[in-house]
């Protein structure tokens, strides 16, 4: 949002966008594959990603949304009371990873 209010005051159109990050070419330690945001600018007669979070350019962002801010492409929205009825948590052991006694 910063970056995006950053542009907004210079004058150079900007938006939110949400969607999800692979590790396409991406050399090992692989990051985590996640949904995520980063912004674009219009500059010089075209739209520009930039990734403040992972900095770096990336193959393969899959855009699910594009909006002014986070509000206007929030991934799920509610309307009145919610209230947790369940929660089921779990965790599975990866052998031979750190902190594991094989």
């Amino acid at each position: 949002h910063l970056a995006v209010t950053f542009c907004r005051a210079l004058n150079v159109p900007a938006r939110y966008v949400m969607g999800y990050l692979p590790d396409i070419d991406v050399p090992p330690p692989y990051p985590m594959m996640d949904f995520c945001a980063w912004f674009e600018a219009f500059l010089g007669g075209a739209w520009w990603t930039f990734d403040p979070r992972n900095n770096e350019r990336r193959k393969g962002r899959i855009v699910i949304a594009r909006g002014r801010d986070a509000l206007d492409v929030a991934m799920v929205t509610t309307y009145g009371a919610a209230t947790l009825q369940r929660m089921a948590v779990w965790a599975d052991e990866i052998p031979g990873s750190r902190g594991s006694s094989e």
